[in-house]
């Protein structure tokens, strides 16, 4: 039996999400909140309840939403009152910045950089912004709106998030922050990064003589269909597996090229329409160099956030994101989340202390990876080459296909020449 740890009124999910994610244990915090497109996941968006999980209140009014599937929801973002979120954040902006300079990049064609910007209308009343022709909007929150578009010179959709750079310069997040720190860090990762899946940037359009600033993003147009599958809610497992098998691959990757997401969540898997999983949403994402992936910043949302994540510590970025994965996979199969309270401070005592309550007729391998997944303590928590290789993974697919990224292929080829020319003649 499952044991009780969902709630039994929405009213519960709504004061969780009023109190904001500070002070819980004993350490001060400053809250903000960004709010982004809501998207549509099967019953993931007829379940009140999981929704308002996910859902936050902004200070400002915002456009009503269109039903869309592309980008995640509300997210919330916590700090530390301490200095170390500028520095964090500068460190990321610099590491970034020194591989853009030095062609360090995984992408075999670098992202269109376009700095003159025409928005008219054509001789059809549609109105476009350079070659892209608007068709309707997908989403808005207080940061940006998401509209599809459709390239007049490829026939390709998009989706485009188009931004106010004055409304990002007033936001402040930290004492040294704007809003735009955030986004142009997404910016800089996403110019960096290219696998199957991951959301494709394909341009950043940025015209100094005006206050819009966009980015062009592949568009992928599919949902979770979780109707009729498996227990209420849930995907059923060999839809699980297929979509978990995607969410490891593309995050390997990330870790690989020293990423860490920091707000893995249904709500950031996006499917396409023949059944790839994409991560999305790079907002709240973090680089480091080497192994130190010590971070402070607390991951984007209250219900995926790890134990180590909730006392105020500094903790292991790649950990973190792992425990994310294993809600994430709990989420796929149970169609809820593991540990919820009636109240923020209450969520995160049962993610410290509650133990991992899963149903008695689960299949063991499932059981054995959630665990693992789900372990308390970092250190013993199961890492993603691990999971990679778990048996349930596996399945009957195989291991997973190994990508060769464009960086490596390099490394590679120049490995080969070298040995070439020493190569005795």
């Amino acid at each position: 039996m499952f044991c009780g740890n969902g709630l039994s009124k929405s009213s519960a999910f709504s004061r969780l999400m009023e109190m904001g994610c500070c002070g819980c244990f004993g350490f001060s915090r400053r809250e903000r909140v960004i709010t982004r497109p809501k998207a549509r996941f099967g019953n993931f968006s007829s379940h009140p309840s999981q929704q308002h999980l996910l859902e936050e209140e902004v200070e400002e009014e915002v456009e009503e939403e269109d039903d869309g599937s592309y980008d995640g929801e509300a997210t919330h973002m916590t700090e530390a009152d301490g200095q170390d979120m500028p520095n964090n954040a500068k460190r990321s902006e610099e590491i970034l910045m020194f591989r853009l300079e030095n062609g360090l990049i995984c992408r075999q064609h670098r992202v269109k950089e376009t700095h003159k910007l025409v928005r008219y209308e054509d001789e059809n009343g549609n109105k476009k912004i350079n070659e892209y022709v608007r068709l309707c909007k997908i989403g808005s929150g207080s940061y940006a709106k998401v509209v599809l578009y459709r390239s007049s010179t490829d026939g390709q959709h998009y989706a485009i998030k188009a931004f106010h750079k004055s409304h990002l310069l007033k936001q402040r997040v930290a004492p040294s922050e704007t809003a735009m720190t955030d986004v142009l860090r997404e910016v800089l990762i996403m110019k960096i990064l290219s696998h199957p899946n991951i959301v494709n940037l394909i341009e950043v359009i940025d015209d100094p003589n005006t206050d819009h600033f966009y980015m062009v993003l592949e568009y992928v147009e599919g949902k979770w269909d979780c109707e009729g599958a498996g227990p209420p809610g849930g995907l059923g497992e060999a839809t699980a597996r297929k979509y978990f098998r995607d969410i490891v691959s593309g995050l390997m990757y990330l870790h690989s090229h020293n990423i860490v997401h920091m707000d893995i969540k249904p709500q950031n898997l996006l499917v396409s329409r023949n059944g790839t999983v994409k991560i999305a949403d790079f907002s709240v994402s973090q680089v480091f160099e080497g192994d130190n992936d010590e971070l402070r910043r607390s991951p984007g949302t209250p219900v995926i956030t790890a134990p180590e994540c909730c006392l105020g510590l500094t903790y292991r970025g790649k950990a973190a994101d792992t425990w994310a994965v294993g809600v994430t996979l709990y989420c796929m199969v149970m169609g809820s989340f593991p540990f919820i309270g009636e109240t923020l401070q209450d969520t995160y005592d049962k993610i410290v202390n509650d133990p991992l309550c899963l149903p008695d007729g689960l299949n063991p391998q499932l059981r054995d990876l959630l665990e693992g997944l789900l372990c308390k303590d970092p250190n013993k928590r199961m890492t993603l080459d691990v999971v990679a290789q778990h048996p349930w993974v596996i399945g009957e697919e195989g291991r997973l296909p190994e990508f060769l990224c464009w960086c490596k292929r390099n490394r590679l080829q120049r490995k080969e020449l070298e040995m070439d020319r020493e190569a005795p003649r």
